[in-house]
């Protein structure tokens, strides 16, 4: 079981270093994980290539926190954040599915009673109540979606990027909870209460923003380097933006 946390951990420490971000998501000891086998809860598709899987778990968490996924013993977890809240009964994380990928389709494939391998969590790109923005392209909405869960949504605000009206994952949620807070950025397709255009786009045309607000951002690596860019250039304080890349 170490192997797999091992071969997991080097592959997230490569990536992380790799693209120069600071983030406040400083990693537990390597000692402090431990993957175990688990069983699948459930599994369904919410979107033509986004599934969700729910599994077992016997460990607590903190809203933000992100496992490391493999289907079997010597194969390179992947690591995944969270979207349930730390009061489900089950753990549960949405995917895109890559039909060239070597772990999504076989995730894709599996069914209730399945057997899969899971890492505790970990990881401090975690909920507060402090008011924040939350900021986020596709599944990266997942730790939002535990934030939310978990009761941490009051002062906050999503700006969610997607490319098709059914990308906005958890969207009747955060519509539910969040209501004029809520934005959705779409860039394939245009529709009533959807901003046509990038994440970016939108909070480069903000007049203003504040100065004292926590912003955490969750997406690809050059998402993040670039909504990370353009707030410091608005004077957002660096120790005010905390990251987290999905990939």
């Amino acid at each position: 079981m170490e192997g797999i946390t091992s071969l997991f951990m080097q592959e997230y420490e490569t990536i992380s270093v790799s693209i120069g971000l600071k983030s406040k998501h400083t990693l537990m000891s390597h000692s402090g994980l431990n993957n175990y086998q688990t069983i699948v809860t459930a599994i369904r598709k919410i979107t033509p290539t986004v599934s969700m899987l729910s599994f077992k778990r016997e460990w607590s968490f903190i809203a933000g926190q992100v496992v490391g996924i493999a289907t079997k013993i010597g194969d390179n977890p992947r690591m995944y954040s969270l979207s349930s809240g730390t009061e489900d009964k089950d753990g549960e994380i949405i995917f895109d599915v890559r039909p060239e990928g070597t772990l999504t389709p076989m995730l894709d494939k599996l069914q209730v009673g399945d057997k899969i391998l899971v890492s505790e969590p970990f990881g401090e790109f975690t909920g507060t109540h402090d008011p924040a923005w939350w900021i986020a392209t596709g599944t990266g909405v997942a730790p939002f979606a535990s934030m939310l869960r978990s009761g941490f949504q009051q002062h906050k605000k999503l700006i969610h990027g997607g490319k098709f009206v059914y990308s906005f994952y958890f969207e009747d949620e955060f519509k539910a909870v969040l209501n004029n807070n809520y934005i959705r950025c779409c860039t394939k397709e245009i529709r009533d209460g959807l901003y046509a255009g990038r994440v970016t786009d939108w909070i480069a045309a903000q007049k203003d923003l504040p100065a004292d607000m926590l912003y955490y951002i969750c997406g690809t690596g050059e998402m993040v380097v670039e909504i990370r860019d353009l707030l410091i250039t608005r004077h957002i304080p660096f120790d005010n933006i905390q990251s987290e890349i999905f990939f």
